[in-house]
């Protein structure tokens, strides 16, 4: 379990998520449900040799996919199987057809089937597990965020993928990156019913990606969006608020207890500010 953020506004729920992170962290790690989880897909990925086999490992399967942010995806099994069973060297291929890109990490990491000269992974490795179980791990810690606010949880995954965005392709194949800039640059939802080139050549004129190698302005966007959609989805927020009182496991935070204090002057403006 991560924090209860309810009752506070986006912006001050960050901040709070931000300075607790590392404990945050190490405590969804010994909850025994994440922490059996991982002991079993450790135990059994190295034995797997086919889709086939994964998909019929239940325990496995569902892990992996989580990993990936498909846990709505995980009673897809027969499409999940013809997408680890693509050549990605075909450009029909299902892996290479579907536009939401978590099919083709999916796919990559895997590596049942690769082009030529690629080598597939070792499921026996320790690294390349460990690697699964530390998305495994950020996704729940994401995720239980983004069920809360989803204005936080586009902020956690925007963080999350900044440094791979080259292009506004990259982008607008994941929707929740789309909405965030639609937000933040102040453009209409409408915009995604366009041909995705059209979409590409409008927010190329709006915005410069290449900013976005500069950590300052990673940061001013984020507060253009957070403001922007708090106020279109207001969080009802209070300066009491029981999200304040940290989830503690027997392990990792039993030995003592974080005092929050928070010191929130009034804060006033109008919408119509946030777009000059």
């Amino acid at each position: 379990m991560v924090l209860s953020i309810s009752g506070l506004n986006s912006q001050l729920a960050l901040t709070l998520i931000d300075s607790t992170q590392d404990r945050q962290l190490e405590s969804l790690k010994t909850q025994p449900q994440h922490a059996r989880a991982a002991e079993q897909f450790r135990e059994r990925i190295a034995s797997i040799t086919s889709p086939k086999e994964l998909v019929q490992d239940y325990e496995v399967y569902s892990f992996v996919m989580r990993a990936f942010d498909l846990e709505d995806q995980i009673f897809g099994k027969g499409m999940i199987r013809k997408v680890l069973e693509s050549d990605p060297s075909d450009e029909t291929s299902l892996v290479n057809r579907l536009t939401d890109s978590r099919f083709g990490e999916l796919h990559a990491a895997l590596g049942f089937t690769t082009a030529a000269g690629a080598q597939a992974p070792d499921f026996s490795d320790a690294a390349w597990q460990d690697g699964i179980v530390d998305l495994y791990f950020d996704r729940a810690y994401a995720n239980g965020y983004a069920d809360q606010n989803e204005t936080v949880g586009a902020v956690l995954e925007f963080r999350e993928e900044v440094a791979g965005i080259d292009s506004w392709y990259d982008v607008l194949k994941n929707e929740t990156l789309t909405e965030f800039f639609q937000t933040a640059l102040n453009l209409p939802s409408e915009l995604s019913g366009l041909d995705v080139d059209k979409q590409a050549g409008i927010l190329a004129d709006k915005y410069d990606l290449s900013k976005l190698s500069d950590p300052g302005e990673q940061e001013r966007l984020i507060s253009r969006y957070v403001a922007i959609s708090d106020v279109l989805n207001p969080q009802g927020f209070s300066a009491i608020s029981a999200a304040l009182s940290i989830l503690q496991s027997s392990s990792s935070l039993s030995s003592g207890i974080i005092e929050v204090t928070w010191d929130i002057a009034p804060v006033s403006f109008s919408s119509y500010s946030l777009y000059r």
